[in-house]
C-alpha cells in the first residue's frame, strides 16, 4: 500500500510528456509551480504528439460552444503567435475542403456555418473554378477554403515548450511510469515505476497521458473516468510529384475527416488518415489498406497514378466514444469533476489536441489556480 511516510512531497506533477502534457506543464511552471513531468517512454512525444498530421486546425468542423471549438480558434492563434516568437517552423499553407459532387457541397454549407459560429479567420465559400485555379489538379464541384490552416514542427514545437519550462524549474522524468496512486489528505500519492521506483506526494497532478489517461485515471482513483476506444489512422506517402501546394480535404467521415492531403515543412506529400477500430495499441501500416486509399482520393484527385502510394505511419486516436457513436468533445476535468482537490485529467483529446495545446494548458491552469 502506498504510504505517505516514504513519499517525496512535490508541488505539481504532470503526468505525460506529450504536446498538451508538455504546454501544461510550461503554464504551470510560469504560473510559479515547481513541476516534475512523468513520461513512461524514454523521450517526450511518442505517442499521438508524433504520429498525427500535424496540422494547425482552424476550428470549423466542431459544434458551437463545444470544448473543441473554443479550444481550437483560440489555440490556434496561441500557436500562431508562438511558434512565431519562438522560432518554431511552421507555415500558414492554408486548406481547401473540396465537395465532389452535389450532396457533399451541401455539406460545405453545415461547415461554413459551424466556422462562422466557432469565430474561424477568414473561413470562406469559393467557386470549383476558383479553387482549380488554386490547384490546378483538383477536381471538385464547389470549395471552401480555409487561410487560417497550417503546418507546424510538432516536435520543435515540443522541445520548446520543454525548454522553457525547464528555464523556469521544471524536471522531466523519463522512463518513469505511473503504475497506482491514491488520494490523501495531503494530496495526491502517485506510485513511480522504471528501473528506481519511487513515491511522490503531489499536491497538485495532472493527468495528460493520451491514450493511457483513463487507465491511469481509475489507478489513481479518480471520479468520472470515461470509457477508453482505441481509432487507429494509417498514412500513406506520394511517391513522385506532390500535386498541391495547400492542403486538401474532403467532406468528413463519421470518425475522422476524411482521407486527406497534408504537406510537412519539406514540401513532402501524404494522406491520411482513414479510420480503423481497434482492440489494441498497433501500429504496424498494413499495405492493402492503401487500395481503398485510391478510390477516395480520385474524387478530388483525379491524376492519382496506380501504385503511387507507399505504407508511412499510423496514430491511434484516443477516443472516449466507441464506433457508430457520435464523436465526444474533449473532457477536461477539474477537481469537481476528478473528485479531487488539485486534481485535474485531460481525457479525449484527439484531433484538435495538438492546436489546441496552448489553450488547454490555460484552462488546466485557471481549473487549478
Amino acid at each position: 500500500m502506498l504510504t505517505e511516510s516514504s513519499a517525496e512531497r512535490v508541488d505539481c506533477v504532470v503526468i505525460g510528456a506529450g504536446v498538451v502534457g508538455l504546454a501544461v506543464a510550461r503554464a504551470l511552471a510560469h504560473a510559479g509551480r515547481e513541476v516534475i513531468i512523468l513520461e513512461a517512454e524514454g523521450a517526450i512525444g511518442t505517442g499521438i504528439s508524433s504520429r498525427n498530421s500535424e496540422v494547425i486546425h482552424a476550428g470549423m468542423y466542431y459544434p458551437a460552444g463545444s470544448l473543441k471549438a473554443r479550444l481550437c480558434v483560440a489555440g490556434n492563434r496561441m500557436l500562431r503567435d508562438y511558434a512565431a516568437s519562438r522560432g518554431v517552423p511552421h507555415k500558414m499553407v492554408g486548406k481547401l475542403i473540396v465537395a465532389t459532387d452535389e450532396a457533399e457541397a451541401a455539406q460545405l454549407d453545415g461547415i461554413l456555418a459551424k466556422g462562422k459560429a466557432n469565430g474561424v479567420e477568414g473561413l470562406a465559400p469559393i467557386s470549383a473554378a476558383h479553387a482549380r485555379e488554386m490547384e490546378p489538379d483538383l477536381a471538385c464541384v464547389a470549395a471552401l477554403w480555409s487561410p487560417a490552416t497550417g503546418i507546424v514542427d510538432t516536435h520543435g514545437l515540443m522541445l520548446s515548450l520543454l525548454g522553457e519550462a525547464e528555464e523556469r524549474g521544471a524536471a522531466l522524468a523519463v522512463k518513469s511510469p505511473v503504475v497506482a496512486g491514491r488520494p490523501t489528505g495531503r494530496g495526491m500519492l502517485v506510485s513511480v515505476g522504471g528501473a528506481e521506483p519511487t513515491t511522490l506526494l503531489a499536491r497538485q497532478v495532472v493527468l495528460a497521458a493520451g491514450l493511457a489517461a483513463p487507465r491511469l485515471g481509475a489507478a489513481l482513483g479518480l471520479a468520472n473516468v470515461p470509457p477508453a476506444y482505441l481509432c487507429k489512422g494509417n498514412y500513406f506517402t506520394l511517391a513522385g510529384r506532390t500535386p498541391f501546394s495547400r492542403l486538401v480535404y474532403p467532406v468528413p467521415v463519421a470518425a475522422g475527416l476524411g482521407v486527406h492531403f497534408t504537406l510537412d515543412l519539406g514540401g513532402r506529400g501524404r494522406f491520411g488518415p482513414d479510420v480503423e477500430w481497434l482492440a489494441d495499441e498497433d501500429y504496424r501500416v498494413d499495405p492493402r489498406r492503401g487500395d481503398s486509399f485510391y478510390a477516395a482520393i480520385r474524387r478530388y484527385w483525379p491524376g492519382l497514378a496506380d501504385g503511387a502510394l507507399e505504407p508511412a505511419y499510423a496514430g491511434i486516436r484516443p477516443k472516449i466514444s466507441a464506433e457508430g457513436q457520435p464523436a465526444a468533445d474533449f473532457l477536461i476535468h477539474g477537481p469537481a469533476e476528478t473528485g479531487q482537490p488539485g486534481v485535474a485529467a485531460l481525457y479525449g483529446i484527439e484531433s484538435p489536441g495538438l492546436t489546441s495545446s496552448l489553450a488547454i494548458a490555460k484552462l488546466v491552469g485557471e481549473l487549478l489556480a
